[in-house]
């Protein structure tokens, strides 16, 4: 493993050395030596109940009753055992388990026998803690399960006897306690964010906290000042963060009028600048384009979320601070990635795919990313993250970032970006409809002196796409001879999508579900077909294939390429008429 140039070396020292501080102070906040600072008075009663908006399945709550647990793709079937005594299959199965969003799908059920099953597993839990799982000391999932706890409290506390109503006010206190001593010890980004909402939540929710809501509140102003952007994006640059975010973010704010305070105007703020950003990810089919670990969107959620939009207004189409242009025109959406790789402490999330985008016609994605995985395929997980694995362009078979992977400091800082893309340089124009991209990276010119530049053209009708790849030396000059210069165009396809070599191989026919016909051409070179996969943290993988463009930077160093509709969707199924039939095309010429 290379760590690159003298800089990217320093700031991955800089970095491990903050991580040991922080893990050491973690162990000493969390040891036995404070545990006496989780002493103390338990609050009587409970104010408010924030509300969950995550959506709930009740036929979940059948599952649960019959001792089948099923979470992060893997079930495991409780026989004459508590659920909190078996070994858990996976690490996100446990935090899942110990995290207790299930709880929400219980109370969806409506059913008396949820109520009481509900309280026998909050006493399960609440008896053998000192048996727990690692997993569920880990401050992200405690702050899930401080969450989850009040937000339930209408289905486990409305007519319980006093004894359950005392174990449980002890343990939720304690807990709260706990992240309170550690909150500054959590790793920055998305994990100390979401610890900061939960304390903000039991600080609202619990009765005699005034201190305590004012302390939390000024943690998580301090957090979203931090990480969330002038746009709306999220520092990480993961489109699901946002979501994620928001999904904890309005009900704290709901929290605050319910208790007749005024949220800060920094949570205001960050509020009405996310809520765009739904919009500014969403391709044609309602989903979020996959760019840095995005995987599949929760489509229910989204709508609940956009739900509380109160401006309701066109996506934004310039997003500089996070990184991303969007281009839309007639039925044809594009997002693409023009940002910069994050800071190596908010990075193991992030992928090399500068330059990617996304394409869908109405509701149809055409050129997408390959996705990620589920958290049982760190193989797979590590594939999702190269260069290859994003529409953009490859130099020698590498990636444009690279990732601290395998080894103690690997398992100890977690899979960094160690070295990637800087500075990363993007500009727009709009004109009467036409919408015009350039973006360039220096990801490769430490190691081979070559510099990426792509350009879009989007005309107002929406039925053309015109791009080109050029590759130069950093001066703007022309590619040295003698260099590693072979470079790779690759447009992953969706899994609907079917391909067909047409032209004597010069461009490539592309047939939509709803029989439509796309054609791509790279003017003076030969087009390939080759196999891709489509990942997905939801379905699994499934085949699909890639449209790829060859060569070599010193003898091309521009590429231009085009998709232009070529045919309209007709009345008929693809599957009823062979894709070169249906154009009038074959492979000899169109």
């Amino acid at each position: 493993m290379a760590l690159g140039s003298e800089a990217g070396q320093g700031r991955l020292v800089r970095f491990a050395l903050a991580s040991a501080w922080r893990r050491s102070r973690y162990a000493f906040h969390s040891g036995v030596l404070y545990r006496w600072r989780h002493l103390g008075p338990v609050p009587d009663r409970l104010l408010i109940a924030p509300t969950d908006l995550r959506t709930a399945d009740p036929t979940i709550a059948h599952d649960i009753y019959a001792g089948r647990y099923v979470f992060s793709g893997e079930a495991v079937d409780v026989a004459g055992f508590s659920v909190f005594e078996i070994e858990a299959p996976s690490r996100s199965w446990a935090a899942a388990l110990h995290g207790f969003g299930w709880l929400r799908h219980l109370r969806a059920s409506e059913l008396t026998v949820s109520r009481s099953n509900a309280r026998a597993l909050i006493d399960e839990w609440i008896r053998f803690q000192k048996s727990h799982d690692p997993v569920a000391r880990d401050p992200v999932v405690t702050a899930r399960r401080i969450a989850s706890w009040l937000a339930q409290t209408p289905l486990l506390l409305e007519g319980c006897d006093h004894g359950f109503y005392r174990r449980f006010m002890r343990a939720l206190t304690r807990q709260v306690r706990q992240l309170r001593r550690v909150v500054h010890d959590v790793p920055p980004g998305r994990p100390r964010l979401a610890v900061t909402m939960a304390l903000a939540a039991a600080a609202l929710s619990l009765a005699d906290q005034n201190r305590f809501v004012r302390q939390a509140s000024r943690y998580v102003d301090q957090e979203l000042a931090r990480q969330i952007l002038p746009d709306g994006g999220h520092i990480g640059r993961n489109p699901a963060a946002v979501l994620d975010i928001l999904v904890d973010l309005l009900p704290l704010r709901q929290a605050f009028t319910a208790r007749g305070l005024q949220p800060s105007p920094v949570l205001l703020g960050a509020i009405d600048r996310m809520m765009p950003m739904l919009r500014f990810f969403r391709l044609g089919d309602g989903s979020f384009a996959k760019f840095n670990g995005m995987g599949e969107t929760q489509l229910g959620l989204l709508a609940t979320v956009l739900a509380h939009d109160d401006a309701r207004g066109a996506p934004l189409r310039n997003a500089p601070h996070s990184g991303y242009q969007r281009l839309e025109a007639g039925e044809t959406i594009i997002v693409m990635d023009t940002g910069a790789a994050p800071a190596p402490a908010l990075s193991t999330e992030a992928h090399a795919g500068c330059l990617s985008f996304e394409l869908s016609v109405g509701r149809q994605p055409l050129v997408v990313n390959c996705g990620i995985p589920g958290p049982g395929a760190p193989a797979l997980r590590r594939l999702a993250r190269t260069t290859a694995a994003h529409s953009t362009v490859t130099l020698n078979d590498t990636s444009s970032c690279r990732f601290l992977t395998g080894g103690l400091l690997a398992h100890r800082l977690g899979e960094i970006v160690i070295a990637g893309p800087r500075m990363v340089e993007s500009s727009r124009q709009e004109e009467r409809g036409q919408t015009f991209v350039t973006a360039a990276h220096d990801g490769y010119v430490g190691r081979f002196g070559i510099r990426h530049e792509r350009r879009l053209f989007l005309p107002r009708e929406g039925t053309r796409l015109d791009g080109v790849d050029s590759f130069t030396s950093l001066n703007g000059g022309p590619v040295a001879r003698g260099g590693k210069d072979a470079f790779a165009i690759r447009f992953h396809l969706h899994p609907a999508v079917k391909a067909s070599r047409i032209k004597a191989g010069q461009a490539v026919l592309l047939a939509l579900p709803d029989g439509s016909g796309w054609e791509f051409e790279a003017a003076g070179h030969d087009v390939l077909i080759e196999e891709s996969i489509r990942l997905s943290d939801i379905r699994g993988s499934r085949r699909a294939e890639q449209i790829v463009v060859y060569g070599r930077a010193m003898h091309a160093d521009a590429v231009h390429w085009h998709f232009e509709k070529v045919a309209e969707g007709g009345p008929r199924r693809r599957s009823e008429v062979g894709e070169t039939e249906m154009l009038g095309l074959d492979e000899g010429g169109g």
